[in-house]
């Protein structure tokens, strides 16, 4: 039975404080509803490229069953931010005025540590096999990109992932090699990954995935590319996301041999 997918829109009300990390500078804000988001700008350096990314790969996430906060569609209106007295960012808000995308804030939450906190097999095997999916590269011992949060895992943040949509080069090769995984913070604890490739592809269906897909908002979606539309541009992210879990078998061996 497909689930489809509802992102609730908010309006950003107050910039509560940057999260300076990395080059995006993502900010903690307040929004209508009187809750705390973790925003993140269109106006920031990876575009809104970053934000289909971060809204493609937390549902499918959700989907999956992972513990991930609620996304919504942060709406920025033209005099948002006009008293802040940091340039940069008065610049960034001014450059992101329209739909942003907003995670709700996990206050209190830390970042995983893999030393501190030990993860069983089945669940990392379940991460590695959504990474491989999304090929996100960003969930190393660097920066995994997890929180423990009320003794409980919680994925965040997938903006790196399918990064092939920056050159639009071999994006649909059905069995487009993802060598980083060597790289994934919980490939070494990830022995089940057989079958978790059995239950998720019944779960990950093509209706799913269309459904998932169909929430990317049109003003998101990038002029440059080639296609001869933005719903075909769309739909270029359905193609991929179905032939990947077609041929899952292919990045499965690849993680296992990367293990």
């Amino acid at each position: 039975m497909t689930r489809y997918p509802e992102i609730r829109q908010v309006k950003v009300t107050r910039y509560v404080t940057p999260l300076r990390e990395g080059g995006s500078l993502p900010a903690i804000a307040e929004a209508d509803d009187g809750f705390l988001y973790v925003l993140k700008f269109r106006g920031a350096g990876q575009g809104t490229k970053a934000l289909i990314a971060d809204l493609i790969g937390g549902e499918v996430a959700r989907i999956l069953g992972f513990r991930t906060p609620e996304i919504v569609f942060a709406q920025l209106e033209p005099d948002f931010g006009r008293t802040e007295p940091d340039e940069e960012i008065q610049d960034l808000l001014k450059a992101s005025v329209g739909l942003n995308l907003g995670v709700h804030y996990l206050s209190g939450s830390i970042t995983f540590d893999p030393a501190a906190v030990k993860i069983d097999p089945l669940l990392a095997s379940q991460i590695v096999w959504l990474d491989c999916l999304l090929l996100n590269v960003d969930r190393t011992f660097k920066n995994t990109n997890m929180l423990w949060w009320h003794k409980e895992l919680w994925l965040i943040d997938h903006g790196a992932s399918l990064y092939f949509h920056h050159s639009w080069v071999n994006w649909d090769a059905p069995k487009k090699p993802f060598p980083l995984i060597k790289d994934h913070v919980l490939l070494p604890y990830a022995t089940e990954l057989d079958a978790v490739d059995a239950a998720f592809k019944k779960i990950l269906t093509d209706e799913q995935i269309d459904a998932i897909v169909a929430l990317v908002p049109g003003e998101w979606l990038s002029d440059d590319a080639p296609f001869e539309s933005k719903e075909a541009q769309k739909q270029a992210y359905a193609t991929f996301l179905k032939q990947r879990v077609a041929n899952s078998d292919y990045f499965v061996k690849e993680a296992k041999d990367a293990r």
